[in-house]
């Protein structure tokens, strides 16, 4: 306790010197200021750590880091290049029913920026982004990461979220919220001062988290970037199943009708009659909007005669045209998620299920409550419009009224593969324009909303484009913030430095072979005719 009291003690000799009687100040008598009191950074020991006053969290331990590699508790691979640091393991109560662990690393002295950057999860899974934490601790960041709320082994178990509707809250809208503020406690009693500004990083589920803080929690981040978000979830889970179905007999779970080699068939054949359409042929589809049915008909690819490796039988091209279409309510006969993008086909495999439908156990256990549900029986309108009354709430982040977030200075930054065969594109983009709509203009948006488009990244990293633009390509340096997403966003909230483009770059054996701007949405990377088409200086956005 003498850690606190030293604090309190501090304190309260400084309150006591503000009154004209304790400090001097009559007719006669000089005013003399205070000292202001030293607050000495706490030692990195459990019970030096446990003295920090926390909300609905308590520390479980603290563990001084030597500078160079470690392998967080858990993990199989070791973190390089780190600094010295204090790790900090605690867990957050927010409700009755919470349990989120954390983890905490601050590191030592003035290796420390001054800031904090809290990192997002990937999917369904507890496991903590050790490797977007060791990435922005490199910069200088103090930085944090939780389990979501759930400590299964099995990263998609979600058996977790059984008679437990507040898990369920945790996993899908407050669990960053829940360990933002006694992280930032945490720094503070560690460092003897407050970060100065926080910010968020993540994608995918991360993604999602993001829209969650800017929506639910908008006074938590100075700055937010949400890869890929899935923030969708109901209807993004509706296209998975919609995928299988569409690719299998009725009541046939074993035998899909599309392979993932015809798949990447069709991604090889959209490629070949659309790369040239931006002006450059590089291996990607710039834009695939671009590439309508005039560019390439997948009708053109289907068998003459006889299943070929070359071509696609009629119940194949059937399965591709389904997909393409996405998820129907034949109620309102519109989409309840846009059909994937021309370009994705060939990661399509990845989350069209092998007996089931990915994410089944979200309508079996957390929609239907019933481990037997047929998911052949799916009606896409009336279950649909069930499944949004029983847990939309809980995880769909979808309001485009973010003016709280911009009213209070924040920044956010989403980026997007335009290959990503999970989260679709098209809905990203359908939500950043309810967000421009609610703004009034594009003016207005573009203070603190940029939207980035990446041609031939798939989700949160990968293709064939130019995808490294932060943590996507693991540990490689950062060249200065037009580089680095997230040293773009420091730019922009520290500096007011308005991030029109970031760089990319396609890293290869380890060199980098080719580098692109990324362009703030709506605008698009334009060659300017002349120079190497792997330079990105040879190319602006218009």
């Amino acid at each position: 306790m003498k850690f606190r009291n030293q604090t309190k003690a501090l304190f309260a000799a400084a309150m006591a010197c503000t009154a004209v009687t304790a400090c001097g100040g009559g007719d006669d008598t000089p005013v003399v200021a205070a000292p202001a009191p030293v607050i000495q950074a706490l030692a990195c020991t459990t019970q030096a750590v446990g003295t920090v006053s926390l909300s609905a969290a308590t520390i479980d331990s603290a563990t001084a880091v030597p500078a160079g590699s470690y392998t967080p508790i858990g993990s199989n691979t070791a973190l390089t290049n780190l600094p010295a640091s204090c790790v900090v393991a605690a867990t957050a109560t927010p409700t009755g029913d919470s349990i989120i662990h954390f983890q905490v690393w601050v590191p030592v002295g003035a290796a420390w920026n001054g800031k904090i950057v809290v990192t997002g999860n990937g999917g369904y899974s507890p496991a903590l982004s050790y490797s977007d934490m060791a990435y922005a601790m490199r910069q200088g960041y103090a930085v944090v990461g939780g389990d979501t709320g759930h400590q299964s082994t099995n990263p998609n178990d979600m058996l977790f979220g059984v008679n437990h509707p507040e898990k369920i809250i945790d996993w899908g809208t407050r669990s960053i919220h829940a360990i933002t503020a006694p992280a930032k406690a945490i720094v503070a009693g560690l460092q003897a001062k407050g970060a100065t500004k926080s910010y968020y990083y993540g994608c995918s589920t991360g993604g999602h988290q993001g829209y969650a803080e800017v929506q639910q929690y908008p006074d938590d981040f100075d700055g937010v970037i949400a890869g890929d978000p899935g923030n969708n979830r109901t209807a993004l889970n509706a296209e998975f199943m919609w995928r299988f179905l569409s690719n299998h007999a009725p009541n046939d779970n074993t035998t899909p009708i599309l392979t993932n080699a015809k798949a990447t068939l069709v991604t090889n054949s959209a490629i070949a009659a659309c790369d040239a359409l931006d002006g450059v042929t590089d291996g990607v589809i710039g834009d695939p909007r671009a590439c309508t049915t005039a560019k390439f008909n997948v009708d053109s690819l289907l068998c003459p005669g006889a299943d070929a490796a070359t071509c696609l039988t009629a119940p194949q091209l059937a399965s591709v045209k389904k997909i393409y279409q996405g998820p129907v309510n034949p109620g309102a006969g519109t989409n309840i998620y846009p059909g994937l993008v021309v370009g994705s086909e060939s990661g399509w495999s990845a989350y069209w299920g092998t007996t089931e439908p990915t994410r089944t156990d979200f309508w079996r256990y957390w929609v239907f409550d019933n481990p037997d549900w047929n998911w052949w029986t799916f009606d896409f309108n009336r279950d649909y419009a069930y499944s949004l009354a029983k847990v939309s709430s809980y995880v769909d982040q979808n309001n485009p009224n973010i003016s709280a977030f911009k009213a209070r200075g924040g920044k956010l930054m989403t980026y997007q593969g335009w290959a990503d065969p999970v989260v679709n594109p098209y809905d990203t983009i359908a939500y950043y324009n309810k967000v421009l709509a609610a703004q009034g203009s594009q003016a207005e948006t573009d203070k603190f909303f940029r939207l980035y488009m990446v041609p031939g990244m798939g989700h949160c990293s990968g293709g064939p484009g130019p995808a490294n633009f932060g943590n996507q390509g693991g540990q490689s340096p950062i060249v200065d913030a037009s580089h680095d997403i997230l040293s773009a966003l420091d730019a922009w909230v520290m500096l007011g430095t308005v991030p029109d483009s970031i760089i990319a770059s396609k890293v290869t054996a380890g060199a980098t072979v080719r580098t692109r701007p990324i362009c703030s949405f709506p605008k698009k990377e334009t060659y300017k005719g002349s120079g190497s088409t792997d330079d990105a200086a040879n190319f602006t956005c218009s």
